[in-house]
């Protein structure tokens, strides 16, 4: 999510320091025709449709968290819309129409995703600090957890469950201060016991599980790097270290995605594009929109590849307002570039 340029919180307030969360700091702007870097190729996305318009009240729209559920409809959420306004979405990629799902007075959601093991659609309210749950409907709202995790309070951007619906959650803690003090939270499926996996990160934004669930892949927006982080199969962690710095120029890291065959999708704010790496590092592709279309976006959050098949939908904002753009994956859609 991206930073505002100026951040209360609470209502408005909040809204500054979640642009951050699909996000990063503001930027003089998407370059008009984004090009290549390392000789990789790039894939062109074709627009889908536009979802929303800037909103009056927050001045912005940022779109983020694209996710199918069970009969194939795309649920997208607006991290910037205001009370009384749909804040998240149910997209009919055939019709190219939409619908609103749910809307509140408070949450400022960063992410969605169903968890495997109760089927709801869960929410990070990155200005709150909660996680919020919905039927799959998007009715019976719920708070998830709530709270302080080791004595202070989260700004949950992104998430990732495991197999067992666990939450392991990019907590943007010190993003606003411009402070390292970051973390990665490990939720259990109740809801009662949180851990801290890794802290001091420059505000983490995305987070993913590798192909094999062996791992998790998360990026820090003001590094510029993506880290990978060894599970040791008990809850805790193996190691860690720093596996791909991004060299992104005015865009900075947002969220990951990752496909069947292990290839990473790294969104990009102050860009509308993404980076897309293996396993071990190498660019393969960057996923760029229209030259003439980059004018009036200013990044491309994340991206949900349709389950079983290779047709992604990437959301992508700007001043013009919320797109769905789409293209051909490396590889084929699984629960780990579903959401999140």
């Amino acid at each position: 999510m991206r930073r505002l340029p100026i951040r209360p919180l609470a209502g408005l307030v909040t809204l500054g320091a979640l642009a951050l969360a699909g996000c990063g700091t503001q930027t003089a702007g998407a370059p008009l025709d984004p090009g290549t870097s390392g000789g990789d190729r790039t894939i062109r996305a074709q627009q889908v449709m536009r979802l929303t318009e800037v909103h009056e009240q927050t001045g912005m729209t940022l779109l983020e968290g694209p996710v199918f559920d069970e009969d194939g409809q795309l649920l997208v959420v607006d991290v910037t819309a205001p009370a009384g306004e749909p804040k998240v979405l149910r997209v009919n990629v055939r019709k190219r129409t939409s619908e609103p799902v749910h809307t509140d007075a408070r949450g400022t959601y960063t992410s969605a995703q169903f968890s495997p093991y109760d089927g709801r659609i869960y929410l990070t309210d990155f200005s709150h600090g909660d996680i919020v749950s919905l039927a799959p409907d998007g009715g019976d709202p719920r708070t998830f957890f709530s709270g302080e995790v080791d004595g202070s309070r989260m700004n949950p951007d992104d998430l990732a469950f495991d197999r067992e619906g666990n939450l392991y959650v990019s907590d943007s803690r010190g993003m606003s201060e411009g402070e390292a003090k970051g973390r990665v939270v490990r939720i259990d499926r109740a809801g009662k016991e949180a851990a801290v996996l890794a802290d001091g990160l420059a505000s983490p934004n995305g987070i993913s599980f590798d192909a094999d669930h062996r791992g998790l892949w998360f990026s820090e927006l003001t590094q510029n790097r993506v880290s990978y982080l060894l599970l040791d199969g008990k809850g805790g962690v193996a190691s860690r270290h720093t596996a791909i710095r991004v060299d992104g120029g005015i865009a900075q890291t947002d969220s990951i995605a990752v496909d069947a065959d292990g290839n990473l999708y790294q969104g990009l704010h102050g860009r509308p594009a993404m980076a897309v790496y293996d396993k071990y590092g190498e660019r393969l592709a960057t996923v760029t929109v229209p030259a003439r279309a980059a004018r009036g976006l200013e990044s491309a959050t994340n991206v949900a590849i349709t389950p079983g098949g290779t047709r992604a939908y990437m959301t992508v904002s700007g001043p013009s307002g919320g797109y769905l753009y789409s293209f051909d994956a490396l590889g084929k859609g699984i629960r780990q570039s579903n959401g999140g």
